[in-house]
């Protein structure tokens, strides 16, 4: 920990605390993963609103990212955002978010991150002081390992949720089981029909692409995209969904935007959803915006790494939905979980330099026709 952190996380256990209501009650779920990871947690999601007794609220803690998708989320259910930036830097901040934590009073609080930070996740998880406490046993972290084992001994109930290595939502299926004593298969990436936004028509026949990614190695090349949008028919257009602070940092897929059936899609999620459910065909790196297109029922076909091989992509076949196609150069080291040894070629992931352009086209081409 550092010593700044360690600081002021001392002097505020030595001053009084927050007052806060007599009587605990709600339930307060962490989930401090990113955008594709609060897509496939809002699936889950409802299984672990059996938590809850009657009256009590739901919460969700969120990282402010990650929030984004909380769109998604049954009605009812509350979310509390955290910038873990600031969290680990600010320590005014850090204090305020404990603080604000404490003097919600809690019944139940549940981590359901397989992979917890002790300053983040379980500093979060701790301050809130719950009578009722539960958690997944942590995926070892060699670097925090003697402090995760420490930290065991404070949640009131640890699960086992299996092998290091395993699909997330089955994860998640597994421990809300366990906690509610109800078992149940995990359920399909299908949102819900109450949890999709409303369906937008498009003039034309398109083809929603998403190649940007915040781990660059994981982007195919600008020129695979200029030979999609050359191969779709005539009548249809291609949109590139992304921030537009997407194409400041890569700028050589600006040209794109040149082609004539070519444009930029800029709106935020809770308004590309509904984009998406009007799209013909969705092509997107291992990201965010594929796992919202396949949760919402759109034909996707994702290029994927195969950093995520047996965690995220290609879902497990108990998960997996019909309209989804993953594409994946087999690798020894696949399911490095991003952790890459190999060198780069053409700035990269070998697994992905080496994903087939042809059979990518080959496979828009069919998935295109299925939609004309």
């Amino acid at each position: 920990m550092k010593l700044k952190r360690l600081i002021s996380d001392t002097m505020r256990r030595l001053r009084p605390r927050p007052p806060r209501p007599g009587e605990a009650a709600g339930v307060l779920l962490l989930s401090s993963g990113g955008l594709g990871d609060t897509v496939l947690f809002a699936l889950v999601l409802p299984r672990f609103l059996e938590l809850a007794r009657p009256g009590e609220t739901v919460t969700v803690l969120l990282r402010a990212d990650g929030a984004k998708m909380a769109f998604l989320f049954p009605p009812g259910v509350a979310v509390f955002k955290v910038d873990f930036g600031r969290l680990g830097k600010d320590p005014a901040y850090r204090g305020a978010t404990f603080d604000d934590l404490y003097r919600a009073h809690y019944r139940l609080v549940v981590s359901t991150d397989f992979k917890r930070h002790p300053d983040l996740d379980e500093a979060l998880a701790f301050a809130c002081d719950a009578p009722e406490t539960a958690a997944m046993r942590a995926r070892p972290w060699a670097k925090y390992q003697n402090r995760l084992d420490a930290n065991a001994g404070r949640w009131g109930r640890l699960v086992d949720s299996g092998a290091a290595l395993q699909d997330k939502v089955v994860r998640w299926s597994r421990f809300a089981s366990e906690l509610t004593g109800r078992i149940q298969p995990p359920p399909r990436v299908a949102l819900a029909p109450e949890q999709m936004p409303a369906r937008v028509e498009l003039p034309e026949p398109t083809v929603i692409v998403q190649p940007f990614s915040a781990v660059r190695q994981k982007q195919s090349p600008p020129e695979l995209y200029a030979r999609i949008a050359a191969a779709l028919p005539p009548e249809w257009r291609m949109r590139i969904a992304g921030h537009p602070g997407d194409l400041d940092k890569n700028p050589d897929y600006r040209p794109l935007l040149e082609l004539p059936n070519v444009s930029f899609e800029p709106a935020p999620f809770a308004e590309l959803a509904g984009i998406l459910r009007g799209a013909r065909l969705v092509v997107s790196v291992d990201t965010a915006c594929m796992h919202l297109a396949a949760a919402l029922g759109v034909p996707t076909l994702c290029l994927a790494s195969a950093g995520f091989v047996g965690e995220i992509v290609p879902y497990a076949d108990a998960v997996g939905p019909s309209n989804l196609k993953v594409l994946v150069h087999p690798m020894d080291c696949a399911g490095c979980l991003g952790d890459c040894r190999l060198n780069p070629v053409n700035s990269m992931f070998p697994c992905v330099a080496a994903l087939d352009s042809d059979a990518i086209l080959s496979d828009i081409a069919r998935m295109v026709e299925g939609g004309s």
